[in-house]
């Protein structure tokens, strides 16, 4: 794209406009570096003078900017008056929340935050002694000398608030912002004009003017309304665009012949597929017989039989002459598809093998850790064709690696692999090869329509039957110490029928992970009393220290062993292969067993600090247990107090077990960069104000516009500012993702 595509004043570097000092803040702080880049820095919120914050609302551990008032301030002294802390409450009028500053830095607050001052308040959320507090916090009067300079410079009665870091508070935004403002004039519009004036859109530079300087609530809605078209319009022509690119592509079609290894593997299931399995297996096979490449997402329900759909998906493509891999994450991970995968055949997996099934193929296992020789063998029998199915991790992206004629690439938890991991695999056919991508987790349509937009989706909704229900109970270890007590109880019982557990903890704790742990923050001693007050003051709980207490402890007796990533992989697959065997009781782990152990004899899962884990982690977790005949028992152990989102949050995984509804609350409660930002290539999310659950219809209606406009125009020679505003979203990391996939 031309250099000079770009309007100058929105490309010049912000050096230039605020300086080299503030420039580095804003570079470092928020990623910042034209007057582009801030203008679409968007505030997240608007306070109204003599409007005061919901202050019971502040979200913890995040940085906040409030508006509030000063009820009361009070100097302490400890140390026998050697050591000073001033304490501050704010107040809404309704909840309070605790200011602290320490040391020399009480006296300048002292003087200015009077009871009864308006002020903007700016710092992070913590809780100390059970209560919310900001622990020396940044401020900006709003009243009183001087202070009229914090709002004066902004149009009308409204305050922009933006997002904020501890090195660039709202308000010093606010003022950069106004140093750029004058450029929104020359941005270039991404909308067509049709589609704009279609929708009474407002133009792009009065869009820009509005959201950041509002006059009136109506000029809020107005501008996000229509800068949500511009994300959900320039993504969804991004992945539009790829759609096109890759129908273009040759592919070889693999139509299974009659009779073969797909049908033999089918006549020795000892189970009838699902309706649901049996439709997306259609859908699968219908894309793989055309001659431009599949891309596609499977995804369902936590149990759902995904790797049984990808299985009967690869023995197709063997059958029509050629070769599947499937790239997994982890190495554990990929030895356990390669276990139950050769279970699942039997005889079929031993082709090559004196006496093998007529019908059969070699299903081999490529990893980092593997020796020398059955490296060697494993080589061999890939680039000689004489193995119909490679399972490995990314051992089997490596230059050395050659296939004989590679036509399917399963890619399980894609967000786990980097773009170049990717493309190496997909590059080692002799024709792009066919892709099915697996999500462990259920995401909504919106999110799969956004993130996944250029890969055509089916999803398995339904379980299979046998499956059992899984219980799932909060454990409040804090507010009830004897609820601990019964979760040790449970799973001896259990185990008493016969039965298998899981215990899952955040940390290793083999000593080498100690510096990633929280230290205790300002505001709290770090003593174990505090840390018993504060849960977030101590480290998360530890694999090796929680199995050697259980051990000692409650589940005395029981044979308890540890399994998690920094193990030797024969030593995890030894524990692995024990836990399956029914040959130890209690498996103490890290997320390591959280996509693809299959032990359907494991009834109970006890889950440590379960308030450190997303929601979808915890119901992929979860899934592990439930998956024999046998009921399932998830227990969620957090000390985080009653009122605190944590436990909302455990609460919501602990009443439902439908991953889709869950995904959406996942979502709701995170920012929708992280989905994003995970999702596609780990770049800044492009999302500032589109909202992919609750815009739904306008994700769907740019869907539509988009795949319009690149058919007509792929190279989108008619839409200057359309491509102005790609090559912004595209920055050469992420066009890389959108290119490889």
């Amino acid at each position: 794209m031309p250099e000079e595509a770009q309007p100058q004043p929105l490309r010049q570097p912000l050096k230039k406009v605020l300086g080299a000092a503030t420039a580095k803040v804003m570079a470092e702080a928020l990623d910042m570096h034209t007057a582009g880049d801030l203008l679409h820095h968007y505030p997240r919120r608007y306070a109204e003078r003599g409007e005061l914050t919901r202050l019971a609302e502040l979200p913890l551990d995040e940085h906040v900017t409030v508006v509030a008032q000063v009820a009361t301030a009070r100097i302490l002294t400890f140390n026998s008056g050697r050591g000073q802390r001033l304490e501050v409450v704010i107040t809404d009028g309704s909840g309070q929340l605790q200011l602290v500053f320490f040391g020399r830095g009480v006296h300048k607050p002292h003087k200015d935050l009077l009871p009864g001052t308006r002020a903007m308040f700016a710092g992070k959320v913590s809780v100390f002694n059970r209560k919310l507090q900001l622990a020396h916090p940044a401020y900006q009067l709003l009243r009183g000398e001087g202070a009229e300079d914090a709002v004066d410079s902004w149009a009308g009665a409204l305050i922009p608030l933006y997002p904020a870091t501890a090195k660039l508070e709202s308000w010093k935004i606010a003022k950069a912002v106004d140093a750029v403002l004058p450029s929104a004039q020359e941005a270039l519009d991404p909308l067509p004009p049709a589609l704009r004036e279609g929708r009474g859109l407002l133009p792009l530079p009065e869009a820009l003017e509005k959201i950041h300087r509002p006059r009136t609530k109506a000029d809020i809605e107005q501008a996000r309304a229509r800068l949500k078209w511009d994300e959900a319009f320039v993504l969804q022509v991004a992945l539009a665009r790829r759609r096109h690119d890759e129908s273009q592509l040759p592919a070889v079609a693999r139509v299974p012949g009659p009779d073969g290894l797909l049908d033999a593997f089918d006549a020795r299931l000892p189970f009838t597929l699902t309706e649901g399995q049996r439709t997306v297996s259609a859908e699968i096979f219908a894309a793989l017989a055309t001659d431009h490449p599949m891309h596609r997402l499977l995804q369902g329900e936590v149990g759902s039989g995904k790797t049984l759909v990808a299985l009967r998906a690869m023995l197709a493509v063997v059958d029509a002459g050629g070769q599947a891999a499937m790239l997994a994450p982890t190495e554990v991970l990929a030895q356990q598809h390669h276990r139950s995968i050769t279970e699942m055949m039997g005889e079929l997996a031993e082709g090559g093998t004196l006496g093998a099934a007529e019908k059969s193929t070699k299903v081999v296992l490529l990893t980092g850790s593997m020796g020398a020789a059955a490296r060697r063998q494993a080589l061999l029998d890939l680039v000689t064709g004489e193995a119909g199915i490679v399972i490995g991790t990314h051992a089997l992206i490596e230059d050395k690696v050659r296939f004989h004629d590679l036509g399917l690439v399963v890619v399980d938890e894609q967000h786990r692999f980097g773009v170049e991991q990717r493309d190496a695999l997909r590059g080692k056919g002799k024709q792009p090869p066919h892709l099915l991508v697996m999500t462990a987790t259920p995401i909504p349509r919106t999110v799969a329509m956004t993130v996944f937009g250029d890969l055509e989706t089916s999803v398995l909704d339904q379980l299979p039957a046998g499956r059992s229900p899984i219980a799932s109970h909060v454990v409040p270890a804090q507010d009830k110490p004897h609820f601990l007590a019964r979760a040790w109880e449970r799973v001896r019982e259990e185990v008493r029928q016969g039965h298998q557990a899981y215990v899952v903890c955040p940390r290793i704790g083999d000593g080498e992970d100690e510096k990633a742990a929280p230290k205790g923050g300002k505001g709290g001693a770090k003593s174990k009393e505090s840390a018993a007050e504060d849960p977030e003051k101590r480290p998360p709980l530890a694999v090796v220290e929680v199995a050697a207490e259980l051990s000692a402890g409650p589940l005395k007796g029981l044979r308890v062993e540890i399994l998690h990533g920094r193990m030797a992989p024969e030593d995890k697959d030894a524990v692995m292969r024990r836990f399956a065997a029914g040959e130890s009781d209690v498996l103490v782990a890290t997320t390591v067993i959280e996509v693809g152990v299959n032990v359907p004899n494991a009834t109970a899962m006890v889950i440590m600090d379960a308030d450190r884990f997303g929601v979808s982690q915890l119901h992929q977790l979860r899934g592990r247990v439930g998956r024999g005949s046998a009921p399932g028992l998830c227990l969620l152990v957090t000390e985080m107090p009653e009122a605190s989102p944590a436990r909302a949050r455990l609460g919501a995984v602990a009443a439902t077990l439908d991953g889709f509804e869950l995904s959406r609350i996942d979502l709701e409660q995170r920012r929708e960069g992280d989905v994003l930002g995970q999702a596609q290539s780990g770049v800044r999310s492009s999302l500032k104000v589109l909202a992919v659950i609750e815009d739904e219809e306008i994700i769907a209606e740019a869907r539509q516009e988009a795949s319009a406009l690149v058919a007509e125009d792929p190279e989108l020679q008619g839409y200057p500012g359309l491509r102005t505003a790609l090559d912004a979203l595209l920055d050469e990391e992420r066009e890389q993702y959108l290119d490889k996939g």
